[in-house]
C-alpha cells in the first residue's frame, strides 16, 4: 500500500507539472515550493493548513498558542497557495511555508529543520509521510477540528495505510459525535468531542468587526443583500433575483476576481446601477449593485447585510457559511451542502435554505425580502446557533496546556 501511495504522490506532482502550462494557481504551487528556504529553528511549534478557509478556521488557537507560549516560534504550512499567498505575511507567524511535498526525504529533512515541539493539523489534511516522521520522533501530533464521514478511504476495506496514518495522531478534537463513533469502529480512541473551532473565530470576528465607512454609504440605510464566495453557476441565478428586487441593495463578492470573471459578472448585471469597488467613490450616482474585486473583505461585509447567499453549492460544496450567521441573517445556499454540518444543521432550524434553481431563489429569497418577521426569525435563529457553538478552542488549549 505504501508503494501506491507513494506513486501517487509522484503521479500527483507530474500532474501538477502539465496544469501548470495553463494554469497560474498550479504554477505558483510549483514555483513557491522551488523557491522558498527552509530556516532552521528549534521547538518550534507547527501549524498546518490545507488553505486559506483552514486557515481561518483554525486561527483562534494559533491566536491562543502564540500567547500561551512566547518561548516557542510559531510556523504556519499552506498546501494551497491561495492560502499562502494571502497569510504568507501574518503577524502570527514566525514563519510561513508552502508544505514540501510528501516523500521520505522531505518529511524528514523538514521536521530536523524547524524541530517541533508540537504539530497542530486544522480539520483534515493527512500525509504519510510527515505524520510517521512525527511519530518516530516522538512529537505530539494533535488534529483540531477534525470531522469524519463513513464514505471516506480510512473506512474502506482498501484504507488500511490511511486508517494507519489515523493511529500516528496524539489526539484528535472532533466537530460530532458520528466522527467519533467512525473512529472508534476503527480502533480510534484518543478524541475529545470539542466542536468546531470556526464558530469562535466568526463568533469574536461578528463582535468586533472592521468598520466599512465606504459600505455604509453605499447600503444607504437600505436592506441589504450580500452574495459571497460565488461561482458563475451561482451569478447567473443572483442576476435575476437583483433585476426582480430594485428596492434592495446587494453586494457580490466573487469567489474569484480575475478581469475576466468580474468582467462577465458585471455582464449580466443592470448596467447602469452596478459598480466595481475599486470604483467606488463618495461621488456617484445611485448604486443598487456592488461588486467586491478584491480579497479579504468577505467576513466584515456581513455585518452590513440583512440577509446572505453563500456560493460554492453548485459546484464543489458550499463556502462558509458561519460568517454570514454569527452576524444574525437567513442564508441561503446551492444544493451541494452535505459535507456541512453547519449547513446541515441550519437548514434543520430553518435558518439555512437550501436552492436548486432560479425558481426556489426567487420564491425562498422573495419570501424573505418581503416578509420582515419571516427573515428576523431566522436570523435571530441562525445567530443563536453560532453562539450556542463556541467553546472549542478553550476545550483544546486547556487540553494541550495540561501537558506542555
Amino acid at each position: 500500500m505504501i508503494l501506491l501511495y507513494n506513486i501517487s504522490i509522484y503521479l500527483y506532482y507530474i500532474l501538477i507539472h502539465i496544469v501548470s502550462v495553463f494554469n497560474n494557481k498550479a504554477k505558483l504551487w510549483i514555483s513557491g515550493r522551488r523557491e522558498q528556504h527552509i530556516q532552521p529553528s528549534v521547538s518550534g511549534i507547527w501549524f498546518h493548513f490545507a488553505s486559506l478557509g483552514e486557515f481561518e478556521q483554525g486561527r483562534p488557537v494559533l491566536e491562543k498558542m502564540k500567547v500561551s507560549y512566547p518561548q516557542h516560534k510559531i510556523i504556519i504550512t499552506f498546501f494551497s497557495p491561495s492560502g499562502y499567498q494571502i497569510r504568507k505575511n501574518t503577524p502570527l507567524a514566525d514563519a510561513v511555508y508552502y508544505l514540501p511535498l510528501d516523500t521520505p526525504a522531505n518529511a524528514r529533512k523538514f521536521i530536523n529543520t524547524i524541530r517541533p515541539v508540537m504539530a497542530i493539523f486544522t480539520k483534515y489534511e493527512y500525509w504519510y509521510h510527515f505524520f510517521n516522521e512525527l511519530h518516530k520522533q516522538h512529537v505530539p501530533l494533535y488534529i483540531i477540528s477534525g470531522i469524519f464521514r463513513p464514505g471516506q478511504v480510512f473506512f474502506r476495506w482498501y484504507g488500511g495505510l490511511h486508517r494507519k496514518m489515523l493511529k500516528m495522531v496524539t489526539w484528535y478534537f472532533l466537530q460530532d459525535v458520528p466522527s467519533k463513533h467512525l473512529l472508534h469502529d476503527v480502533g480510534i480512541t484518543n478524541v475529545t468531542i470539542s466542536g468546531d473551532t470556526r464558530f469562535d473565530r466568526v463568533w469574536a470576528n461578528a463582535q468586533q468587526p472592521k468598520a466599512l465607512p465606504e459600505i455604509a454609504a453605499f447600503k444607504a440605510g437600505q436592506k441589504l443583500f450580500i452574495a459571497g464566495s460565488t461561482w458563475p453557476a451561482d451569478e447567473k441565478l443572483l442576476a435575476d433575483l437583483v433585476a426582480h428586487h430594485p428596492d434592495w441593495k446587494f453586494i457580490i463578492a466573487p469567489h474569484e476576481i480575475s478581469e475576466d470573471k468580474i468582467t462577465g459578472l458585471m455582464n449580466i448585471l443592470p448596467k447602469n446601477n452596478t459598480l466595481k469597488y475599486s470604483q467606488l467613490t463618495t461621488h456617484h450616482s445611485p448604486l443598487t449593485t456592488l461588486i467586491i474585486d478584491n480579497i479579504g473583505m468577505l467576513s466584515a461585509l456581513y455585518q452590513y447585510a440583512d440577509m446572505a447567499y453563500i456560493g460554492g453549492g453548485f459546484g464543489a460544496g458550499i463556502h462558509n457559511t458561519l460568517e454570514a450567521a454569527a452576524f444574525g441573517m437567513p442564508v441561503i445556499f446551492g444544493p451541494r451542502y452535505g459535507k456541512f454540518k453547519e449547513a446541515r444543521d441550519l437548514v434543520d432550524i430553518r435558518a439555512g435554505f437550501s436552492i436548486t434553481n432560479q425558481e426556489e431563489l426567487n420564491s425562498i429569497a422573495g419570501t424573505l425580502m418581503i416578509d420582515d418577521a419571516a427573515r428576523v426569525t431566522a436570523a435571530n435563529l441562525a445567530k443563536n446557533y453560532v453562539q450556542q457553538h463556541i467553546g472549542a478552542t478553550d476545550t483544546i488549549m486547556g487540553y494541550i496546556k495540561e501537558r506542555h
